[in-house]
């Protein structure tokens, strides 16, 4: 099983370079950038975490800025939005920065993407809360179109453009893997539809562990004729039960969230994390 770390980038936390280098050193496979392009003031919808919605998530820096700076400072790890807010975003312009990503990297970039909790902040984007869903998936459909064609046109409700020229195309063929996070039982059944793959969080008020759906999640995907679409388990704890249940589930990729700190907090806490995946991994 791979392991990753996810950190909000900020001014104040370690740098998405000095972080993504720490972490190639101790044989994580893979760094995620979060994104929040702002948050209304008073903080908008309740946060789903509970209580009030931390400090980092309206600092955030852009997740693809971030992600370029880690990918300068690295060779072999992979670059991983977590999560992409497509609905808050332009398809045309968000598939060249994917496909540029992807070029810059030399195709190590993995497309994290969800369609966001907090109503005031989509609707600001001039999105509506109720249809997010389905704008959603016509924009991941168009990028899948941009990535792939020379001329590439789209035809939705939404979506509605007529056939352009547009590059770079991504190294990686056909496109980077289109993950798409949330919860089960929605989310699930929008990456068995559109997605390359499923990205839960591990804990839920639904549910107290992702483990207790994935079987019913492999036999939707069974169902589907996706048997092989592979999971991301978000935001794991440190938990060394836990993490083997994942893997022997089938489980692809743990990953970790890490305070927006410096080098002196995270290192440590890295550490622990790299110690513990060489453990789960050799069990």
């Amino acid at each position: 099983m791979h392991f990753g770390a996810a950190m909000f980038f900020t001014d104040y936390s370690m740098t998405a370079a000095e972080f993504a280098r720490a972490l190639e050193e101790r044989g994580f496979e893979s760094v995620w950038a979060p994104e929040h392009s702002h948050l209304p003031a008073g903080g908008g919808s309740a946060f789903p975490g509970g209580g009030e919605v931390p400090k980092k998530y309206y600092d955030v820096m852009d997740p693809f800025v971030s992600l370029t700076a880690a990918a300068m400072a690295t060779k072999t790890l992979k670059l991983g939005t977590g999560v992409c807010l497509v609905v808050q975003r332009d398809p045309i312009q968000t598939a060249k920065l994917v496909a540029s990503v992807d070029q810059v990297s030399g195709g190590r970039f993995l497309f994290g993407v969800g369609n966001g909790w907090n109503r005031a902040e989509i609707e600001n984007h001039g999105t509506a809360f109720e249809t997010r869903h389905k704008l959603a998936r016509e924009r991941v459909e168009a990028m899948r179109l941009i990535w792939t064609k020379s001329k590439p046109e789209y035809h939705g409700e939404f979506v509605n453009f007529a056939p352009i020229m547009t590059w770079p195309k991504p190294v990686q063929k056909p496109h980077p893997p289109v993950i798409v996070g949330g919860a089960f039982p929605y989310a699930a059944r929008r990456a068995l539809r559109y997605g390359d793959g499923w990205m839960p969080h591990t804990r839920r008020p639904a549910y107290d562990d992702i483990a207790e759906k994935l079987p019913e999640f492999f036999q939707m995907a069974e169902e589907a004729g996706r048997r092989d679409i592979p999971v991301t388990a978000w935001d794991c704890l440190e938990d060394y039960d836990r993490l083997r249940r994942y893997r022997d589930l089938g489980v692809v990729r743990a990953t970790v969230s890490v305070d927006s700190a410096r080098a002196d907090v995270i290192l440590p806490v890295l550490d622990r994390w790299a110690a513990l995946m060489r453990r789960v991994n050799a069990a």
